[in-house]
């Protein structure tokens, strides 16, 4: 277990270091903005309690608020993406076959499962953060692109960094 956390901690201070001093400064036309930080929220194990899950989820948007001047959207959008999480594995994985509260990776999970998982969350996550950045429907078109683009931008981020640290399954 000690392990897990040890893991856990070291990703958030590596995705928080990256998404600060990297991929903040990495847009496309300011249409598309990269924010792979959800990983932290999405990598944690099946089994975490949600007592946990909420205030590491929060504490990390909290954390990319600091850094970006956006005054709690980032908490906001990340407790959603908590509470999303939560819904969409008991949706989908069946615990019962697992024996050592395994992490939803790739590697674990398959691409296919992990790739619905992550572009699921990620389009909800994107879409609530953009939608409450703007908050007016005046620019809902360019919205709507911002959204689309940098969703896609950060699966394809999330799906190359899942295929950097892939392992062979061991199930």
């Amino acid at each position: 277990m000690s392990r897990t956390i040890l893991i856990n901690v070291l990703r958030f201070f590596v995705l928080v270091f990256f998404q600060v001093f990297l991929f903040k400064n990495i847009t496309l036309y300011d249409l598309s903005i990269p924010y792979p930080y959800i990983l932290i929220i999405l990598l944690l194990p099946f089994e975490t309690p949600n007592i946990v899950l909420f205030p590491v989820a929060f504490i990390t948007g909290l954390t990319i608020d600091a850094f970006y001047d956006t005054p709690g959207l980032h908490a906001a959008a990340c407790t959603l993406l908590a509470f999303v999480r939560i819904s969409f594995i008991n949706i989908t994985v069946q615990k019962d076959g697992f024996d050592n509260d395994p992490e939803p990776t790739l590697s674990i999970m398959g691409f296919r499962w992990y790739f619905t998982y992550i572009l699921v969350l990620t389009l909800i996550h994107h879409f609530f953060l953009f939608n409450l950045e703007v908050f007016r429907i005046s620019e809902l078109q360019y919205t709507f692109v911002r959204f689309l683009l940098s969703s896609l931008f950060t699966v394809f981020l999330m799906l190359l960094s899942g295929l950097l640290f892939y392992r062979k399954r061991e199930r």
